[in-house]
């Protein structure tokens, strides 16, 4: 049976990345509470939203035959979650945190169909250079800080406070292209299979 496939995000990075793989879906965001429980570990809360993200979508479908992706993305140091600025005080205060240090970039992955689910986690270890307060305020103005976790953009502006990453670029972009090929094969998903005419109207082509 071949399954259509979804990708439960807004995010155009994703979609960009997903696109990589060569196979054809739709895109189908999900508005779901991101709230971090008592405790949680970015690790916990990543794979939790990315499971919540994958099953809302699924109800959504309307279509028995659907597979659906979710992904999130959570930045923490010192396991101090730090998540997405919504203004120049916020974004003043990630990057200042992150400045000289090394912080971790979490990014689950979870594939869902009405009798299956299955997930993976990718972690990322990303060394900032130090960062200026006026740096943080300037990288703000680009409005590309808006919206991302921890902050920044590593494939935009963002990519020259990065003095080194250990581990998936993919993943700190919001979607870690190995974890996600192994779930997709898994199920029997082809990957640079289909040709673009292939691909349902309204679907994003490879």
């Amino acid at each position: 049976m071949t399954h259509r496939l979804i990708l439960a995000s807004a995010s155009p990075r994703r979609a960009e990345l997903l696109a990589q793989l060569g196979v054809c879906f739709n895109v189908l965001p999900q508005a779901i509470d991101e709230t971090p429980q008592n405790g949680e570990r970015a690790t916990e809360l990543s794979l939790r939203l990315a499971c919540a993200k994958a099953q809302s979508a699924l109800e959504n479908a309307g279509d028995a035959g659907v597979l659906v992706l979710g992904s999130d993305t959570v930045v923490s140091v010192d396991d101090m979650l730090l998540g997405k600025p919504i203004s120049v005080e916020d974004e003043v205060r990630m990057l200042v945190q992150l400045s000289g240090r090394v912080h971790r970039v979490c990014t689950a992955v979870s594939l869902a169909s009405r009798d299956y689910s299955a997930s993976l986690l990718c972690e990322t270890k990303v060394r900032f250079r130090q960062i200026t307060e006026s740096e943080a305020r300037a990288y703000w103005n680009t409005g590309e800080a808006e919206g991302k976790a921890g902050g920044y953009a590593i494939q935009g502006f963002g990519a020259a406070f990065v003095e080194s990453i250990s581990g998936s670029y993919s993943g700190v972009m919001g979607l870690p292209l190995f974890e996600t090929a192994a779930l997709l094969v898994k199920l029997g998903v082809p990957l640079w299979q289909l040709p673009a005419a292939a691909c349902e109207k309204g679907g994003v082509k490879p």
